[in-house]
């Protein structure tokens, strides 16, 4: 994912493209030009977001970062819907939180969950920067205790969205009790759900490939959800609950 925020990074300002200092896997030259320009055409971003990106690519972890086209697309769902209260699941250093957070009424809720404090810490200063940090709840310990500690404490049905880029092995687990939390006709989200388009080759095998392959096939056959898959960034799965 880094690579493909590079060239957003460049494209937003101004610059000029250099396609062969990027590695877009599996897409030819004239695909990444198109993907150029939508999003030339398409992404905005305040100072902040933008800051808050170019200073996550300087991370060793930086491919951990969201496609910023998705935090904008989960943002205006939000925003469609009349969302108040968020699950953020995976928040590495912030973006998505951020996102969120300022698609948000004032009075807003962005519950974000991760272990790491190390990771976090980054956006802090970003979020306050944004004037949102009263909005952004973060919740560090692992994600699966804190979903349930949620459900425990009766807080079924009380969220509109959630946005789910994390582990992938807990994927289906945290998908069960987003079902729980998140209530009908709200939205859960799963980033990663092409897996750099591993998840289509029948001869790759690998655990992380499993995991999101079926995934992907619970979700199509689900019927507690429709659904649409999206070939946005690394694949999201919108999920919207009947």
């Amino acid at each position: 994912m880094a690579s493909e925020v590079n060239l957003i990074v460049s494209v937003r300002s101004g610059g000029h493209v250099s396609l062969n200092a990027k590695n877009w896997a599996a897409e030819s030259v004239e695909s990444t030009i198109y993907k150029a320009n939508s999003l030339s055409l398409s992404l905005r971003q305040t100072e902040v977001q933008k800051r808050l990106m170019e200073e996550t690519l300087k991370h060793p972890l930086a491919e951990c970062l969201g496609a910023p086209e998705l935090l904008q697309l989960n943002a205006n769902l939000m925003q469609v819907i009349g969302a108040k209260k968020v699950l953020d699941v995976g928040v590495f250093t912030g973006a998505s939180a951020l996102s969120a957070a300022l698609a948000l009424p004032s009075d807003g809720e962005v519950h974000a969950l991760d272990t790491s404090d190390e990771f976090t810490s980054i956006g802090k200063k970003f979020w306050a920067d944004a004037g949102v940090s009263h909005k952004i709840i973060l919740h560090l310990a692992p994600a699966v205790d804190t979903l349930q500690t949620f459900i425990d404490d009766g807080q079924a049905g009380t969220f509109d969205f959630a946005f789910i880029d994390a582990d992938k092995p807990n994927y289906d687990r945290y998908y069960e009790q987003c079902l729980v939390l998140v209530r009908r006709g709200g939205i859960i989200c799963f980033d990663n759900t092409l897996l750099e388009g591993k998840v289509l080759d029948s001869n790759n095998h690998e655990a992380k490939t499993l995991i999101v392959r079926r995934l992907n096939e619970k979700l199509r056959d689900d019927q507690r959800i429709n659904l649409s898959f999206l070939t946005v960034g690394d694949g999201a799965s919108l999920c919207f609950i009947k």
